[in-house]
């Protein structure tokens, strides 16, 4: 790795808490992913159990009922919650059951209810792996996203939950506990939807170079953490600017961005862990540049653990894959205390 990105681990690695006896359940993290739909059922579990293999003590995911009774298949470790809606089929039933359907399952706001009574016991949300685009599934999004952000409570937005941005920003806009991470479409979408596509793409033809265009778009929302995936990660808040220069593997394979958001949430669960100080922390860290910090670090994360996955599996690797070397690849970077005592790292 290069020497600019050696001394920003080494700053994350303030930040990642020791294992301690003192410590009990949920300090080290409580994350919820809120997607899954009945055709997109891998996004949710592959999030969540990043988020629980690199190390947050409490994964969950909120999805459809549909999805739920698949996901609690694949993994007795995360807690499902069957509280999302899509849009229910009303033409194919009677009259007076559709009537009864439109208020009890097709309302928005009594959908995101019980979701939001939720997120007094969590650290942060993961919105929008196998979300779909399903307008009621969208709609609930929405009102959650508004009732987290009026509780300060971070989130990382990918995937559809990006089509949420495209069309009102002002959900995230100021918002510096948002951070967003789209692909070459999903950035392409946003630079055009807030008008700078033009603006964006000449700045990457001047002095600024290839981050010109990550920071356009991050000033454009007003100081949003947007991380544009690619060769390389380029990560901004229209501020400060970082390049995740560390390599990754070769296949592009769907889901592995899913790895990103539950290792990005991880790391952010940690942020509020150290601004707790339940341990010694020293506290040479300023608040204001924790949220970098922690979406540098799990671009890291999953960038060795796609390279750590291709050189076992090449063309052949898969998401899968990915979760599997979750933990190699953390200790690879920062070592591993897991006894107390630091391990070898490439720090």
């Amino acid at each position: 790795m290069s020497a600019a990105t050696k001394d920003v681990l080494a700053r994350v690695r303030q930040m990642v808490p020791p294992m301690l006896e003192k410590f009990h359940k949920g300090q080290l993290g409580r994350v919820a992913v809120i997607g899954g739909s009945e055709d997109y059922t891998g996004a949710p579990y592959f999030s969540a159990m990043a988020s629980a293999r690199l190390g947050c003590d409490m994964s969950h995911v909120i999805c459809t009922p549909t999805a739920a009774s698949v996901i609690k298949t694949y993994s007795p470790n995360l807690m499902v919650h069957p509280l999302m809606r899509s849009s229910p089929p009303t033409s194919s039933f009677p009259a007076s059951i559709a009537s009864a359907l439109s208020t009890a399952e097709n309302d928005p706001a009594q959908i995101a209810s019980p979701i939001i009574a939720l997120l007094d016991r969590l650290h942060v949300l993961v919105i929008g792996p196998g979300l779909g685009r399903d307008p009621l599934m969208q709609e609930t999004c929405a009102r959650v996203i508004r009732a987290a952000r009026e509780k300060g409570m971070p989130m990382v937005l990918d995937a559809d939950a990006l089509l949420l941005v495209t069309k009102d920003p002002s959900l995230v806009r100021g918002y510096g506990l948002a951070v967003l991470t789209p692909n070459v479409v999903e950035f392409g979408r946003l630079t055009k939807a807030l008008g700078i596509d033009e603006e964006a793409k000449a700045a990457a033809e001047g002095p600024g170079g290839e981050t010109a265009k990550v920071e356009a778009l991050a000033k454009a929302l007003g100081g949003v953490m947007i991380l544009q995936k690619g060769p390389k990660d380029h990560l901004s808040d229209g501020n400060t600017t970082f390049t995740v220069d560390l390599k990754g593997g070769k296949k592009r394979s769907g889901g592995q961005g899913d790895t990103l958001t539950g290792c990005i949430a991880t790391f952010l669960a940690w942020r509020k862990a150290y601004l707790d100080g339940i341990w010694e922390t020293g506290g040479k860290l300023k608040e204001e540049e924790l949220v970098g910090l922690a979406v540098f670090a799990g671009s890291a994360v999953t960038r060795e653990c796609s390279s750590l996955a291709f050189a076992k599996r090449g063309r052949s690797l898969q998401a899968s894959d990915l979760t599997d070397e979750v933990h190699t690849a953390f200790t690879n970077i920062f070592g591993n205390d897991d006894d107390g005592e630091a391990g070898s790292s490439r720090l």
